[in-house]
């Protein structure tokens, strides 16, 4: 069975950007790959800006995702925090779409970088409010010892410091995913 047409657009639009660069995809040549008019392009996705940020969003569900993931499978607050950072740090290392919009700040396409950094308040709103609804049952149960306010900048203290590791690694995944599952202990009061 095949995809459906948005997410086959979306694969092929990644594809072409990591590929040529987003300078390459023209809504034409994404109809072309697809085998769909031009016009069915622009009814399925719209604007050119709106492909970029659907294809943004598509990988930010994956990484989230991960995120979520780890929640499940994890037996305590810390391992949580720990492995999830770890796992969408080791996810973001071979991301070839997140490799296509970084390297827009070495001379390559600028129009995709913005999704990620001035843009940026979507794509932390959507990931703060995955980690505090994950983060939500410890707290109820009495387990993170701060007051709702230091948990909220806590949260969002993490999920900054995960995505400027994505966008710029400092180092290992798993020593970076140490280091923040210890910050995230001292912050939360665990």
């Amino acid at each position: 069975m095949a995809a459906p047409l948005r997410e086959q657009l979306l694969s092929a639009a990644v594809e072409m950007t990591t590929t040529g660069g987003w300078a390459s995809v023209t809504m034409a040549k994404l109809a072309d790959r697809v085998g769909v008019s031009r016009q069915t392009v622009y009814n399925e996705v719209g604007s050119k800006t709106a492909l970029a940020e659907a294809m943004v969003l598509d990988e930010l569900a994956r990484f989230l995702g991960i995120v979520e993931k780890a929640f499940d499978d994890s037996p305590d607050l810390v391992t949580a925090i720990e492995t999830g950072v770890r796992e969408v740090l080791e996810h973001a290392r071979g991301n070839a779409l997140l490799h296509a919009v970084v390297s827009a700040t070495h001379g390559a396409d600028t129009e995709l970088l913005p999704l990620l950094t001035t843009h940026s308040d979507m794509l932390l709103q959507t990931a703060k409010a995955v980690v505090a609804a994950r983060v939500e049952p410890y707290a109820a149960e009495g387990g993170i010892a701060v007051t709702r306010d230091e948990l909220d900048a806590g949260i969002d203290a993490i999920v900054r410091v995960v995505l400027s590791h994505v966008m710029a690694p400092s180092g290992p995944p798993a020593e970076s995913a140490a280091a923040m599952a210890g910050i995230a202990r001292r912050v939360l009061g665990l």
